[in-house]
């Protein structure tokens, strides 16, 4: 396996909105930055796929939205589960963030007076999502690479980072598997930035893209860095039920924003049993456990779901608002302006992660995170319009916080940490009786059926007996030996990577003997305030925080 070395100032993982934000930062501050992509850049990430919105106090339709407003109901949504003070930043920072996206050329809709338009969302008190029609993520994504393009910020798409280079527990660098020619590049730099996005590929029925496989996850811990809250995962509500190759995809919260209402199969407008105040913009942990009940109680759709339906609604406010969801639909057949959809929850997002501070530093020198490999911001559970938000907040914070660091740092090299990782993968490369990706799969049916929406203790130590069981077999994989595009590789090291992240969250599954946010424990149904505090994972060990 040939070595290739590439020198930066900041190595950023990721070329979604926090990756992008973050390189930005690194680049006002005269530095080198340089995006690495797992798939194809500015495309392989979920910020391009969020539709609903971005949430920023504006007061543009609701005079009596504070900063304080939108911080109570991010606690109140993230079940107190959240860091107060990555809140206090987040819905500080994130009007002011907005704009400088606008400033890079996004556009946001607006009302006839010439504010910005404000719709609200689930968990919500007042009307503060800031949207394009439901396609608010591919607008921010655009300016963004815009922005990054005008730059002429290097960008490396198709490497899949493999391990941080580290000099005892300073991070100086990365190593990665290029897909293209199968080769292994040695990053060198001063800093990294981890903005890899997600794990929803954990599960069978997902909204996230293939790459989020929780790789950011698995690597940074391997190295030594802390993880929180990693049993929580959000299941989003509506999900696309089918066909079979559109299922989990997503179908965005603005729908029931707009009006959308949810029907079981014998037509009864199931959430006033559930949440009779907020209804179908209930939290989305509330809203996805209760199209769960319903479903599993026979009152669910015939191919497994619920109906979605906007036919009450004006054709014209449809077509402005909810112009993707109308083609998304046509594509397969059916007339959301005419007919109710079939909706499930899906897999969606990791509230949980690398524990950051304030500046989006971990607990491993020279290495940053922003985004969704983030764990703390958003608690146990995560309000729809506070991950674009977070994106650009915390981006521009990892971006400045690592120019800043790396412009008081040498580069260092350590070759015989890269040396290790290229007999790693090379050693990978042999006959074998299991297949990456049928490996793949039983990963994922195994978290569905035993760690998904509702979990209780005897299937999470089933889960966590077969997953040890897993990982000794990972010594079976076969790779073929082939030096451009071996999907079996890179495969190979997802699923080692899946495994490992999926070990700790079952293993936090089971310390959490509550139900709280997204985790819901059918042995345990109620919150307990002794459970408080989060749950930080280490390599060498356990650790709680207090809330």
């Amino acid at each position: 396996m040939e070595v290739k070395e590439i020198t930066t100032d900041v190595l950023i993982v990721g070329s979604g909105g926090a990756g992008s934000r973050a390189a930005i930062e690194v680049d006002n501050a005269g530095l080198k930055a340089t995006i690495v992509s797992k798939g194809l850049s500015f495309r392989s990430g979920c910020t391009g796929m969020a539709e609903g919105g971005y949430n920023a106090v504006f007061k543009a339709v609701d005079i009596e939205d504070s900063i304080d407003a939108h911080k109570k109901d991010t606690l109140k949504g993230g079940s107190y589960l959240n860091d107060e003070k990555l809140v206090d930043i987040l819905v500080n920072e994130s009007p002011k963030r907005l704009i400088d996206l606008e400033n890079y050329g996004a556009l946001f809709d607006r009302q006839e007076n010439g504010k910005i338009a404000q719709r609200p969302f689930g968990g919500q008190s007042y009307r503060r999502t800031c949207f394009q029609g439901d396609r608010t993520g591919a607008e921010l994504l655009n300016a963004l690479k815009e922005e990054i393009i005008k730059r002429d910020i290097e960008c490396i798409e198709e490497v899949m980072i493999t391990s941080l280079v580290q000099d005892g527990l300073q991070v100086i660098g990365a190593t990665g598997f290029d897909l293209k020619d199968s080769s292994l590049i040695y990053f060198k730099a001063k800093c990294v930035i981890f903005a890899s996005g997600g794990a929803g590929q954990l599960y069978p029925v997902t909204s996230n893209t293939f790459q989020k496989n929780g790789d950011g996850f698995a690597i940074a811990y391997r190295a030594g860095a802390n993880l929180i809250d990693m049993e929580q995962i959000q299941f989003h509500p509506t999900g696309m039920v089918t066909p079979e190759s559109k299922k989990g995809v997503l179908v965005t919260e603005a729908v029931r924003a707009e009006g959308g209402i949810l029907l079981n199969k014998d037509s009864e407008r199931f959430m006033s049993k559930y949440s009779p105040e907020k209804m179908e913009l209930a939290t989305r942990d509330v809203v996805a456990r209760s199209i769960y009940q319903e479903i599993i109680e026979g009152r669910g759709s015939e191919n497994g779901g619920v109906y979605l339906d906007i036919s009450h609604l004006d054709d014209d406010l449809i077509d402005e608002k909810l112009e993707t969801m109308v083609l998304q639909f046509e594509n397969v057949g059916v007339d959301i302006k005419h007919e109710p959809i079939e909706v499930a929850p899906t897999a969606h997002h990791f509230m949980g992660g690398i524990k950051i501070n304030t500046d989006a530093s971990t607990s491993l020198p020279n290495l940053f995170a922003c985004g969704e490999v983030c764990g703390g911001v958003h608690g146990a559970n995560r309000l729809g319009g506070n991950a674009l938000a977070d994106t650009q907040v915390f981006g521009k914070i990892a971006g400045e916080s690592a120019s800043k660091t790396a412009k008081e740092t040498e580069l260092k090299s350590n070759l015989e940490m890269v040396e290790e990782e290229k007999s790693r993968l090379e050693g990978l490369i042999k006959p074998g009786s299991i297949k990456a990706s049928e490996f793949k799969e039983n990963i994922k049916k195994l978290m569905w059926e035993k760690v998904a929406i509702v979990r209780e203790e005897k299937t999470l130590n089933d889960a966590l007996r077969e997953l040890q069981a897993m990982q000794k077999e990972l010594v079976n994989l076969e790779v073929s030996d082939k030096s451009q595009y071996n999907t079996e590789l890179l495969t190979a090291l997802e699923v080692i990577n899946m495994v490992e992240i999926c070990i700790l969250v079952v293993k936090s599954a089971i310390l959490r003997r509550e139900s709280r946010g997204a985790h819901f424990r059918s042995d345990f149904p109620e919150s307990n305030d002794a459970w408080k505090r989060s749950i930080v994972m280490n390599k060498n060990k356990i650790k709680f925080e207090a809330r």
